[in-house]
């Protein structure tokens, strides 16, 4: 599984348990088999490097609502002469909803 793959089926599973939200918008989802699915889309969620990447900052206090482990890429030392290798591996990550965070002081000033 990807990344995304497993990050919206958690949102899915965290919507579903009520620890989060919708985005009001409908979405089909089509299983294995081929069976497709009229559902809510669940609300975003992300880590807090992303939220940063993104221009906001999660609020001092908050805490994760979720935990699972995603991929995340390791750089690996080049021996001289070769090319730069990364390594993936799985860590567990920490995420946040959107009424976690807000725009970083930079951004406001930006905007």
């Amino acid at each position: 599984m990807t990344n995304e793959q497993i990050i919206f089926s958690n949102r899915l599973q965290l919507m579903n348990s009520g620890v989060i939200g919708t985005t009001g918008r409908n979405i089909v989802i089509e299983d294995s088999e081929g069976r497709k699915t009229l559902t809510k889309e669940p609300e975003e969620i992300h880590t807090y490097m992303e939220w940063k990447r993104r221009g906001y900052t999660v609020r001092h206090g908050e805490k994760c609502i979720s935990r699972f482990t995603i991929w995340k890429s390791i750089p690996l030392k080049a021996k001289e002469g070769e090319d730069a290798k990364e390594k993936m591996i799985m860590k567990e990550a920490f995420f946040f909803k959107a009424s976690q965070v807000e725009r970083s002081e930079e951004q406001s000033k930006a905007v």
